[in-house]
């Protein structure tokens, strides 16, 4: 049978093509379940929950214009549903055992001749550990956290279930091209001065991505040693953290950022550095998709790069500070305008690519997102899940990652370091605790 196959979008290309030796696009996740599933169970789930999206089937096939999803005719899910244990050691925790080996699997290449995603089942404190990592170029977060929500026990089936045609017209040069065109045109005809005005926020945003200064050259900036730390914070309540962001004027979002910054800043001190007045810039990942086409797979987001001010001592003025900057990120086009661009960069050579993204990301330090998962607990094969958590993946010399996820009333944070720019991320977790503690005492929550 001839293999089916489909054109990678442009911005799905970009994705793919940011892999670097010490930093690779890859979606590093993990469900702690209460007890361990069924093995028989869990393949039949991921039959007919996961292979139904024939992109979970399909390889990535390189060529010069590009690259295509191509059926693996060879397929075998056995590749793929992993089965292993933690390293032993009288010194080694099964919780640091766990986050040694998700550190390890997010700088793990993937077979090219396969596709690029895997699910690692383990042995973990009495149940069972899900870890799972996918590329970037397959699916951005709010598709995967779609996807590997309708993996719950009595979750509906999201999606096709009949392979995709061999060609896709929609991803095709000229239709992304002509597309924003269309919109574009449709819009003027209806409302030409809000155009106008959006038209000139867009300009007064672009020249500002084009020429936005360095961010300040703190230990956290430079060249990546490619080992990567993994760890994670206590889940924290959301309703104390939604009641302490509203008495400091803020967003959880905005909260939980405050206290990125002061762990980070407290932790610079530590070092021996001076953070007043300075500042890093993050890339926050902002969705563009509507929320009915959540599950489909494929990129559909923005980068838009926040000022984090890690040199301000309070808590209150520095959740004043994030969501001031929160706010004028919501009311303009950066994220818009990052995604078109990428898109453009995914559409030319791999050279221009790179030259973009070393002129946007040698100004900036850290990745964060912050992704809302199921508000009530999901139950895999019959086992509860526990824990739910992510690491976001980062290009070039950014070297660090932080993620945010909520579940099941819940809020998870998790960080991911590469080892050159802090070998000790436990300890600006130990930070970050005393920054949630100081914000919920400062607003009485």
């Amino acid at each position: 049978m001839e293999s089916l196959w489909t054109r990678l979008s442009a911005v799905d290309t970009a994705w793919l093509r940011m892999d670097n030796p010490r930093n690779l696009m890859t979606i590093v996740g993990v469900w702690t379940l209460a007890t361990a599933p069924d093995l028989r169970a869990l393949r039949l789930r991921l039959n007919q929950r996961l292979l139904c999206h024939p992109r979970f089937r399909q390889k990535v096939v390189l060529d010069p214009l590009g690259a295509s999803w191509v059926d693996d005719d060879d397929f075998d899910l056995d590749h793929h549903l992993v089965r292993e244990r933690l390293p032993q050691g009288r010194a080694l925790s099964d919780e640091a055992a766990l986050q040694a080996r998700i550190g390890a699997l997010a700088t793990t290449r993937f077979d090219p001749r396969r596709p690029l995603w895997q699910f690692h089942l383990l042995p973990y404190q009495g149940g069972s550990a899900l870890i799972f990592r996918l590329h970037h170029c397959m699916v951005d977060g709010i598709a995967l956290v779609a996807l590997l929500n309708s993996l719950a026990d009595d979750a509906p089936v999201l999606g096709p279930t009949t392979p995709l045609p061999t060609a896709d017209d929609s991803h095709g040069p000229l239709a992304q091209w002509l597309q924003p065109l269309r919109s574009a045109v449709a819009h003027a005809v209806e409302e030409p001065r809000a155009v106008l005005r959006q038209g000139l926020q867009a300009v007064r945003d672009g020249v500002s991505l084009a020429t936005q200064p360095d961010d300040s050259p703190t230990r956290l900036k430079g060249p990546l040693e490619g080992v990567k730390l993994a760890t994670w914070h206590p889940p924290l309540p959301l309703p104390a953290l939604k009641a302490a962001a509203h008495a400091l004027g803020g967003t959880v979002n905005d909260l939980l950022l405050a206290c990125v910054a002061g762990a980070l800043g407290a932790w610079l001190r530590e070092q021996g550095d001076d953070p007043t007045g300075q500042s890093i810039r993050v890339m926050v990942p902002v969705n563009l998709r509507p929320p009915e086409d959540a599950w489909q797979l494929g990129n559909c987001f923005g980068l838009a790069p926040v000022l984090l001010p890690i040199g301000l001592p309070g808590i209150a003025e520095r959740v004043a500070e994030v969501h001031g900057r929160m706010q004028a990120l919501k009311d303009g086009f950066k994220p818009q305008l990052a995604y078109e661009l990428l898109q453009l960069t995914g559409l030319g050579p791999r050279r221009g690519q790179d030259l973009v993204l070393r002129i946007a990301l040698d100004k900036t330090t850290a990745v964060m997102t912050n992704v809302a998962g199921p508000a009530q607990p999901l139950a895999l094969c019959g086992s509860t899940v526990q824990r739910y958590l992510f690491w976001v993946p980062t290009s070039r010399d950014v070297g660090v990652g932080a993620s945010i996820v909520s579940y099941a009333g819940e809020v998870a944070f998790g960080l991911i370091t590469d080892r050159a720019c802090c070998a000790e991320p436990q300890r600006v977790m130990a930070l970050f605790t005393q920054e949630v503690a100081a914000a919920r005492h400062h607003a009485g929550a």
